[in-house]
């Protein structure tokens, strides 16, 4: 499978941003980036802002459902734009049943808040597209992160069998600390990252290659 990125950002300045770069395939979001974006967690606001990233050319927008009625939100979300959104919802019983219903109906989901190899069997065996494990965060828990998600990617290559349209499950890889994270899982098999906006900038601040640049220019002047 091709590398995959998705700008993990519920800021639409961010989406302005970066999404021209032609980097990312899609945008993820979730409550908790919406409120720290100042965005109202509404189905009403939420139908502005698909309207906006589907503007800058996405060709995914994940949106997760929150409330205790999983299943009724995610197929609200998912009406917002047939086809393009992603329902994210969490490894739980309660979102593991909404997302079986969601599959049967052909909508796309992506499991969240991932945390254990074995929760990737679980998002196999009900034929999720995605399912994102929080690498920082399991590292945060005292573990080895970037060991924890290579087992996971092993377990994918193993047991994921093809789902809608011939796509296979994928590890999006969540809470990404810094551009090595990213370097380090894509050596071990991994392709599918969540970067935020401040490790899209990260990626490009090498400090060896932008001083080249400037001596590229320097010397075009002959100076």
């Amino acid at each position: 499978m091709a590398l995959r990125l998705l700008l993990d950002s519920a800021d639409p300045s961010a989406w302005e941003e970066w999404l021209p770069s032609g980097l990312f395939r899609g945008v993820t979001t979730n409550p908790t980036l919406l409120r720290r974006a100042a965005q109202p967690c509404t189905l009403k606001h939420l139908a502005l802002l698909t309207a906006r990233a589907l503007d800058a050319g996405v060709q995914e927008l994940h949106l997760q459902a929150w409330g205790s009625d999983l299943l009724a939100c995610g197929r609200a979300l998912a009406e917002l734009a047939p086809g393009r959104i992603w329902v994210k919802l969490p490894i739980t019983r309660a979102g593991a049943a909404a997302a079986h219903s969601l599959i049967a109906e052909g909508c796309p989901v992506t499991f969240t808040a991932c945390y254990e190899p074995v929760q990737v069997l679980l998002a196999a065996a009900l034929g999720a597209d995605y399912i994102a494990p929080y690498l920082g965060r399991i590292t945060d828990l005292g573990r080895d992160g970037h060991a924890e998600l290579t087992r996971m990617q092993r377990i994918v290559e193993g047991v994921a069998r093809p789902v809608q349209a011939g796509a296979a499950l994928r590890l999006l890889v969540a809470s990404l600390r810094s551009a090595e994270d990213l370097a380090r899982l894509a050596a071990e098999g991994l392709d599918t990252f969540t970067v935020s906006p401040a490790i899209a900038a990260e990626l490009f601040a090498v400090e060896p290659t932008l001083a080249a640049a400037d001596q590229f220019e320097l010397d075009a002047l002959g100076i």
